[in-house]
């Protein structure tokens, strides 16, 4: 360990009076900084409740060109006007903690090292580090309640002592990856909660619901047959009847029963209709269930709210039968790749998109085919050598696509690739409600579709929702992460099992911050762009040019061009000046 790498490392040195910041002003490019550059200010004190912590890496997401792009009228920044009260780009960070407050002294102590948790909820209410509170790109700043006490406690994940600064600020986008594949979907009725249940004029089929029905504290009732009212006036749930209602009446119904936020849970025994499906849809609530009970498909595709998927959290369940309550549950409902599979990632050449490849073919028992798509052949080509190598020790089978140059189309290159089974999973990376119904086509029928990108609410999409009763599709989204999710990408990292590192395609010193934005809007380098915030001299540089501008940083990469602890190492302690 060099000696100015160990200094830094023990915050063995005298701590500046100023801290170099980029505030953000408003929105565009030009409001970010003054005149293009970061702003001296005084490093302040932490009063007996905060921390005073130094940034040591900030990757940069696409989140922060949203913010980026629309100022305050961004959603988690509430219309604040930000010329007079400025925020501060940068939620993926890891930081050291250069002094504590006297009340959190049995807590926390200097030189600790954390990264945060930015996705925050105080009483409620949705904040985020990085959006409504001030982020990392900065060199020194105060943390108080804002992280330390929120609805699920202090935001800060203790960081192990092997974890390097870039492969610990990486532990966000990682956690928001692995988070996907958790469920985050209410796959029971909510207790207390309002259900509909929906019937077919006619129908004398005789339902059971042997477990659940006793959750609801209000079930409605439209055109069910005799056995679901004798199960339901059993429970003790308040009960209201509502026949012979058209789609036309759903709006007005939502409205009376549950002042518009739509019901808990709804049931539609024996569904025929896509369209009438399709207008139930819209009156699920927020982490909301339409459960289907049928046995024969639908006249055609469903239209759903695909924003909805990703941020409400919405589920489809279903059965093929009578039995209500066997759609519901943990078992009946995946949330991840299946074993030895074959996955399509639709957007692949993103960093996020590399991210869920990487996962996928490190993944213990992951799947046998991945393939991967992309409209660059230039990011294929970057894929290609990033993960060939891996596919083959790992002992799976990894396939590209670009739907710009190939001869085939999509649908016939994964219909081949699978022998006309289709995919057993399809996860889009990319926000585009079109690539979303065509990942549906090629799905098998008891497939799953997760969401990874979001798409506004209200952004509707066709997807064959036959296949949820009949053969158990899953469509999931998600949206953010917890602090256990990154706190489990650690837990890999440590393990052996997954290389955060991978993920890096270039890093920059601290005036890079703005450039470093507009590389991520360009899609100029093939994966994250980390700043070093207390280096100053580290003009933007991808991996593969720093053979030439600094050899001996190079020269600890590891294989393809991997970012290393070793590596960031020999960076330290060739540019960062000590104080």
């Amino acid at each position: 360990m060099g000696e100015k790498y160990q200094a830094y490392r023990k915050l063995n040195y005298t701590i500046p009076d100023k801290s170099w910041t980029w505030n953000l002003y408003g929105a565009g490019l030009e409001k970010l900084g003054n005149a293009g550059q970061p702003e001296p200010f005084a490093i302040p004190e932490p009063n007996d409740d905060q921390l005073l912590v130094r940034i040591d890496t900030v990757s940069v997401c696409f989140s922060d060109v949203k913010i980026l792009k629309q100022g305050g009228s961004h959603p988690k920044l509430y219309n604040r006007d930000l010329a007079n009260d400025p925020t501060r780009l940068g939620h993926e960070v890891s930081l050291t903690i250069v002094k504590v407050g006297k009340n959190l002294q049995d807590q926390y102590k200097p030189g600790q090292r954390l990264a945060v948790q930015p996705d925050i909820y105080q009483q409620g209410k949705s904040t985020a580090y990085g959006y409504t509170v001030p982020g990392g790109m900065i060199q020194f700043h105060l943390i108080g309640d804002e992280v330390l006490k929120t609805d699920a406690g202090a935001c800060l994940l203790p960081l192990k002592d092997d974890m390097g600064y870039a492969e610990s600020s990486l532990l966000e986008p990682w956690g928001c990856v692995m988070a996907a594949y958790t469920q985050r979907r209410r796959l029971t009725p909510k207790k207390g909660g309002m259900m509909w249940i929906i019937g077919q004029p006619g129908d004398s089929a005789s339902y059971t619901f042997p477990a659940g029905l006793d959750a609801p504290g209000s079930v409605v009732l439209t055109d069910v047959p005799a056995s679901v009212k004798t199960l339901v006036s059993a429970t003790g749930a308040k009960v209201t009847e509502r026949n012979g209602l058209t789609p036309a009446d759903y709006e007005s119904l939502s409205k009376e029963l549950t002042n518009g936020v739509g019901f808990d849970d709804i049931v539609a025994l024996q569904p025929s209709s896509a369209s009438t499906v399709s207008k139930i849809a819209k009156f699920i609530a927020r982490r909301g269930t339409l459960n289907l009970v049928g046995t024969k498909p639908l006249d055609g595709l469903v239209q759903v709210d695909l924003g909805r998927l990703h941020y409400d959290y919405i589920a489809f369940l279903g059965t093929n039968g009578t039995d209500i309550a066997a759609s519901y549950g943990e078992a009946r409902n995946r949330c991840e790749l299946r074993p030895g599979g074959s996955t399509v990632f639709v957007g692949a050449g993103g960093p996020m998109g590399q991210m869920h490849v990487q996962r996928a073919l490190e993944l213990p028992n992951g799947p046998k085919l991945v393939i991967a798509t992309e409209i660059s052949d230039e990011r294929l080509e970057t894929l290609s050598n990033m993960f060939t190598p891996l596919a083959q020790k790992q002992g799976r089978k990894l396939l590209f696509f670009n739907p710009n140059s190939s001869k085939q189309t999509f649908h016939d290159f994964v219909m081949e690739a699978t022998q006309n089974q289709g995919a057993d999973d399809v996860v889009v990376s990319v926000p585009v409600a079109a690539l979303m119904e065509e990942g549906d086509t090629v799905m098998k029928p008891d497939g799953m579709m997760v969401l990874f990108a979001g798409v506004p609410n209200g952004t509707m999409g066709n997807v064959n929702l036959s296949n949820v009763y009949l053969s158990n599709a899953q469509y999931t989204g998600t949206s953010g992460l917890t602090i256990d999710d990154q706190a489990s990408v650690m837990a890999r990292r440590v393990a052996g099992t997954l290389s955060p590192g991978r993920s890096v395609a270039a890093i920059g010193g601290l005036e890079t911050a703005a450039e470093a934005i507009e590389s991520v809007i360009e899609g100029k380098y093939p994966g994250k762009v980390v700043i070093f915030p207390q280096i100053r001299n580290l003009p933007l540089t991808g991996l593969k040019e720093l053979k030439e501008r600094l050899p001996e940083v190079a020269a600890k990469l590891g294989e393809d061009y991997m970012w290393t602890n070793e590596a960031e190492e020999v960076l330290i302690e060739k540019l960062w000046e000590k104080p």
